[in-house]
């Protein structure tokens, strides 16, 4: 893990960025979902990418984890021009996704889901079987890391809170060696308390010298964790901002589209 390269909030000792994309453009035939979008991500460092629907977030997160394969531009793992062809490939660099749906089986276990695809194995040959007990401590081991005490790891992870399977998602691709996380609307669906977890944790992960890029729709959210702010607008980056530059009403401003709102409120005599 790459946590010396980090000085916490976003700074870094002239490192080259975890990820980096430059004048990235992704077409569907003649419709255009990414217009040249740039945007970088750095070790110790949350990237809030904001953005209202169709502004080509979605396009773009599948682009940086391997679903799509952009029709333009650039696209470098620490500093290294990379082509991937699948999700796989971007795991393999340490590019992990949480997707808003999870991923999981609520009527599977805790465990079963923790190590879905990467079960460890006891045994020789025909013999092999999955070593229950050791995935049972593990998983129970970084649930704990992270504040939440899960008395059995055999419980269907459906019995948790929505924050908390977040965590478990998150806690799963950290063990497994995620360089970069991206977070797609983690807390759209959540609680305040709920929220406040994860919000936590993803400043524990931080912490850790991951980069991590935090897609929400929620302007407080991303204010509360997030050191640099990307816009989209229509699959363009509109603007990107670092938290001292920027307060959360501007932000909210080029994520609604405040200059549209502010001509049409002055053409309809200010009703807007």
């Amino acid at each position: 893990m790459s946590a010396n390269t980090s000085t916490g909030n976003g700074s870094t000792n002239g490192a080259a960025p975890l990820i980096e994309v430059r004048d990235v453009e992704k077409h569907f035939g003649s419709v255009i979902a990414l217009a040249g979008v740039s945007m970088e991500v750095h070790a110790g460092e949350v990237m809030c990418l904001l953005g209202d629907n169709g502004a080509g977030k979605s396009t773009l997160i599948k682009t940086l984890a391997g679903v799509h394969k952009p029709t333009k531009g650039e696209f470098l793992v620490e500093g290294e021009p990379v082509d991937f062809n699948s999700p796989r490939d971007a795991l393999d660099q340490g590019i992990a996704t949480v997707y808003q749906d999870l991923a999981m089986i609520p009527l599977m276990s805790i465990t079963r889901n923790f190590f879905m695809g990467r079960e460890p194995r006891v045994g020789w040959g025909p013999f092999k079987r999955i070593d229950m007990k050791y995935a049972d401590r593990v998983a129970q081991e970084e649930m704990l890391r992270i504040g939440i005490d899960v008395r059995d790891p055999g419980q269907a992870v459906g019995t948790l809170s929505g924050g908390e399977r977040q965590c478990v998602a998150i806690a799963r691709a950290v063990f497994f060696g995620a360089k970069v996380l991206i977070l797609d609307e983690p807390t759209s669906a959540l609680g305040v308390r709920q929220t406040s977890m994860v919000l936590k944790y993803i400043n524990q992960v931080r912490q850790k010298g991951l980069g991590v890029i935090f897609i929400t729709h929620n302007v407080r959210h991303a204010f509360a964790v997030g050191d640099r702010f990307t816009v989209l607008n229509r699959g363009q980056t509109l603007g990107l901002k670092s938290k001292d530059e920027v307060s959360m009403d501007e932000l909210q401003n080029l994520m609604a589209g405040g200059q549209e709102l502010q001509e049409l409120s002055e053409e309809l005599g200010g009703t807007v």
